[in-house]
């Protein structure tokens, strides 16, 4: 099990959300016609399964959910320039094949989420990074990707020697912005003064803002060639070229979502790979899994993930970054005023 720093990770705990989660009161385990369900469907986001990251912790949440509650899944590829009649159609066939819960992974399957849960009342649909869709088969996956933005900007400013760092955001939209604000925040809490390097990758996700590594490269090499000695991404695939970047300029990396320093295929780059901003889509994943399959009581409504109820935090599996002691306790203090209100961290 991955490892966060001084917070839970074993998923969003049902028990916790219990304030802003809502069940729709009977059992979601049927198909629009009344049949079992078949297990859970995934619907990726751009960059698709082995970005190492976003769509990786999604993949995580449905493995963990086949082998604990013994049913099957099926996860689907985007495909390149697709729109949304093509998610519609990615969505159905989960849902007419009696796939429940079936979740679309990214904000751009809402309009898709939005049409079919409305054709399928009886499937519980979940979707991650989107809050709009008020429906009672619904539960929209959201997260404080700031508070962890925050903490990463704290490790950041305190880990530089140039006091000098970068951030690379996949797309320019509001939900990168998070990311963005966050980060900024926590670099100069520490260092009012700090150098703070900063580029989006594209204006639109089919640019490829999150699905292309040599950008997210080419991002990076000139962040460090400007004087940035510790780049944080929030870019999806695209940051796989962040973290190869600043491995080969022997430079920190901050990865995303998922813990990129634990990731098989980033292995070559681990120790260049400070920490991750971890945003627990696994869990989150997980959790809907089992509330349609196991306790027969499905979640709607809004599921947001934080640092109060370990949604969101910092992985501390690089060794170089725990036994760091005033490091750790600059995070902690930092961590503790965001709990107790003291850190009010901004979106934008």
């Amino acid at each position: 099990m991955r490892r966060v720093s001084r917070i839970a990770v074993a998923g969003v705990a049902t028990a916790a959300l219990a304030v802003t989660v809502s069940a729709c009161g009977s059992s979601s385990t049927s198909s629009k016609d009344g049949g079992e369900s078949k297990g859970i469907g995934l619907a990726y986001d751009v960059g698709g399964k082995g970005d190492q990251s976003f769509n990786d912790a999604a993949y995580a949440g449905l493995q963990k959910a086949e082998k604990e509650f013994g049913v099957s899944g099926r996860d689907i590829e985007p495909q390149d320039g697709e729109s949304d009649a093509d998610k519609v159609q990615r969505l159905e066939t989960l849902a007419k094949q009696g796939y429940n819960p079936i979740i679309g992974v990214g904000y751009s399957y809402a309009p898709a989420v939005k049409e079919v849960a409305a054709k399928y009342p009886k499937v519980t649909f979940g979707i991650v990074d989107d809050d709009t869709i008020k429906a009672k088969n619904v539960a929209d996956m959201v997260f404080h990707e700031e508070q962890a933005s925050y903490l990463a900007g704290v490790a950041a400013a305190k880990t530089t020697k140039k006091n000098h760092i970068g951030f690379v955001g996949g797309v320019d939209i509001p939900l990168i912005h998070k990311f963005e604000a966050g980060f900024i925040q926590g670099a100069q809490s520490v260092n009012p003064k700090i150098k703070i390097e900063k580029q989006y990758l594209t204006e639109t996700a089919q640019e490829g803002g999150f699905s292309s590594p040599d950008k997210g490269e080419n991002a990076a090499n000139g962040q460090i060639d400007a004087g940035a000695d510790v780049v944080y991404h929030a870019a999806g695939l695209s940051g796989q070229g962040v973290i190869k970047a600043a491995a080969a300029h022997k430079v920190w990396a901050i990865g995303v979502d998922s813990d990129q320093y634990e990731q098989s295929a980033l292995a070559k780059y681990k120790d260049y790979i400070l920490t991750s901003a971890l945003k627990n889509v696994e869990g989150a994943v997980y959790d809907l899994a089992q509330s349609v399959i196991k306790d027969k009581k499905p979640l709607s409504g809004e599921i947001r993930g934080s640092l109060d109820n370990g949604g969101v935090g910092l992985a501390d599996t690089n060794p170089t970054f725990k036994g760091n002691a005033d490091l750790q306790a600059a995070i902690k203090k930092a961590e503790d005023g965001i709990k107790d209100g003291s850190i009010k961290v901004k979106t934008s």
